[in-house]
């Protein structure tokens, strides 16, 4: 059973219609150095659910959520925000999926990340003096999910052994576009 279908209680993905995306395609999605990517990877701040590096040469696999959430990792980094304060904004967004992601808008006054879940949290933090900017999941989710689809050949197949720790292909995977041969 895959990690999700283990939370969700649904039955394991089928591998053919599990999709992952490779560390390059990742990193030109979000915005970031391979270098990054690497390395918050290596720290745990984002390991990729789908295939982790298995010594030199082996091409990590993100899932889709994997993106959104380096997406707004980078966000929240380009606003100032410290990678500890990431560190436990991304511990509360690790369990989610992607439509729970699509829902949530973080707020943030450079120290401290907030979760909303309604326009009257919002609007509560910014009534208390605690808001600064704010990150709309959604926008990052319909952002990502554009610039996925305009990538040629960035989407990689995966086996079924490496089901394990893949998403649900409905839970907002982009579906993926077939290449024919010439």
């Amino acid at each position: 059973m895959d990690a999700h279908s283990e939370s969700t209680g649904r039955s394991p993905v089928p591998p053919s219609q599990i999709r992952g995306w490779r560390g390059t395609a990742a990193c030109r999605v979000v915005g970031i150095t391979y270098r990054q990517l690497d390395y918050w990877a290596r720290t745990g701040l984002v390991e990729p659910s789908i295939r982790r590096a298995s010594g030199s040469g082996s091409n990590r696999l993100y899932s889709f959520r994997d993106i959104i959430v380096l997406k707004v990792i980078k966000r929240l980094l380009d606003a100032g925000v410290s990678l500890q304060n990431i560190r436990k904004a991304v511990e509360a967004l690790r369990t989610r999926g992607v439509k729970d992601l699509a829902e949530i808008t973080l707020m943030s006054d450079g120290s401290t990340v907030y979760e909303c879940r309604s326009a009257g949290e919002v609007i509560d933090l910014l009534r208390g003096g605690q808001g600064v900017f704010g990150i709309a999941v959604r926008s990052t989710v319909t952002e990502v999910m554009g610039r996925l689809a305009t990538l040629p050949g960035a989407e990689a197949p995966v086996s079924p052994p490496e089901q394990l720790a893949a998403r649900r292909a409905e839970d907002g995977q982009v579906p993926h576009r077939r290449r024919t041969a010439s």
